[in-house]
């Protein structure tokens, strides 16, 4: 058996933080992680000169972001891509309505005005909702709200159901009515054209880390911790455990004593989306130049309603897609070509036949499939609270530490998210406050 002061599972950024600060404060550390690398749910993938990040890709927001801060301190190229949480305008967007055809300016203006008013409408409407209630409820009373026709209510419908699925790659019927509660942006988006990989690698430095150590079981006391694997037992005083939500409710991952309340409540109320990248690179571009999005409206938009265009990212014209909610989940197990022939089918129903050339590469995530994460993240259930995301990260026992993406309340599903909650832990760890800019500087 081998014995450290305490043990991180999982080496995504969550686990990496945390044994950063742990390590730099005088702590015997070891990270064990399943997969045979290193960044967990960011994962970036380079293929013929070209970099694509499948996983994690934006900062959503770098001002005051601490995963702004450390990509800087790394030296890690950025490159400003603002998406504005599904935003409706803001940027050129290209939007086409239900017959393929492109909406002009003034149609365009009273369509996003269309969703402004039920948006404004929204937030007291979610204020007051039960706490039963999905976001698909309380969009509806917002609408209501507005007496429009059904025509004209049913195109903003559409847009809320594609921004459940674009945000949280959830059915609007199974998100609570709070789930996007966290959907606030400060400041400039970035993407990496280097890859988000470099953020974990900087975070790497000088950690013991042990891959292919998939944790089969944790056991947890007032003494300290046994995590065992393939290759055999550690032990520690204490664990810190950022595997996803995914893997928490898998048989295969087993915590021995059970999660006590308030973790275990918080848990079963959340769960794993449906959510995969599908991009899609060009020999020639067809769309027009200046334009930040492509969204069609209508029931042809249901799958595949909006593409992002990453030609300035990627160095040829690369069109970006989501499948999300129902579109993931029905297209779970076809291959690529498929899906790309699902996707080129609505570009040519708005481009035409000829112009839409067949793609030169195509890429496809599969988090669904994915062992180790069962999903892309995770989101509230009907009936969760956002105090459920804090709550799965109460100590327990005075020994073990759980720590991710989902266990923070502001921020949760994003890498800020994971890098904040393993200083959290860090510190619940060592039992002192210690400044978050030790993992970088």
């Amino acid at each position: 058996m081998q014995q450290f002061d305490t043990i991180v599972v999982g080496a995504g950024v969550a686990g990496l933080t945390a044994a950063r600060l742990l390590t730099r404060h005088g702590q015997k550390v070891v990270v064990l992680e399943a997969r045979d690398r290193i960044g967990g749910r960011v994962w970036t993938v380079r293929h013929e000169g070209h970099v694509t990040d499948l996983g994690a890709s934006w900062i959503h927001g770098i001002t005051g972001s601490p995963v702004a801060a450390a990509a800087a301190a790394f030296g890690m190229r950025t490159m400003e891509f603002t998406v504005g949480g599904y935003q409706p305008d803001g940027r050129p967007i290209a939007y086409y309505g239900p017959d393929g055809e492109r909406l002009g300016v003034e149609a365009t203006r009273r369509f996003v005005d269309d969703i402004r008013a039920v948006d404004e409408t929204l937030r007291a409407v979610v204020a007051d909702s039960a706490p039963d209630a999905s976001y698909r409820d309380v969009t509806e009373a917002a609408l209501a709200a507005q007496h429009w026709d059904e025509e004209r209510a049913q195109r903003v419908r559409e847009y809320l159901e594609h921004r459940s699925e674009e945000q949280y790659g959830a059915w609007i019927e199974d998100l609570a009515a709070h789930g996007l509660d966290d959907d606030s942006i400060e400041g400039d988006e970035v993407v990496f054209p280097d890859g988000y990989d470099r953020l974990a690698a900087g975070l790497s430095e000088g950690l013991v880390i042990r891959l292919t150590h998939e944790v089969e079981r944790v056991a947890w006391s007032p003494d300290g911790v046994a995590v065992t694997t393939e290759y055999g037992v550690f032990s520690a005083r204490a664990a810190i455990v950022t595997v996803p939500v995914g893997v928490l409710q898998s048989d295969d991952f087993v915590i021995e004593p059970p999660l006590p309340e308030p973790v275990a409540g918080a848990l079963s109320r959340l769960r794993m989306n449906a959510f995969e990248k599908v991009v899609l690179r060009f020999p020639t571009k067809f769309w027009d130049d200046g334009v930040y999005a492509i969204r069609q409206l209508g029931p042809e938009g249901r799958w595949w309603h909006t593409w992002y265009d990453l030609t300035s990212l990627h160095g040829e014209p690369t069109l970006l897609t989501f499948a999300a909610g129902p579109a993931a989940v029905q297209t779970r197990d076809w291959d690529e070509e498929r899906i790309a022939e699902s996707v080129l089918a609505q570009l040519r129903r708005l481009y035409g036949e000829a112009a839409v050339p067949q793609p030169s590469h195509i890429l496809v995530s599969d988090w669904q499939d994915d062992p180790l994460a069962h999903g892309s993240y995770a989101y509230m259930t009907v009936g969760s609270t956002t105090a459920d995301h804090d709550d799965l990260a109460t100590p327990i026992g005075g020994v073990l530490h759980l720590a991710g993406e989902a266990t923070w309340t502001d921020d949760p599903a994003t890498v800020p998210a994971a890098l904040l909650s393993g200083h959290r832990a860090a510190q619940n760890v060592l039992g002192r406050d210690i400044p978050i800019e030790d993992a970088w500087t």
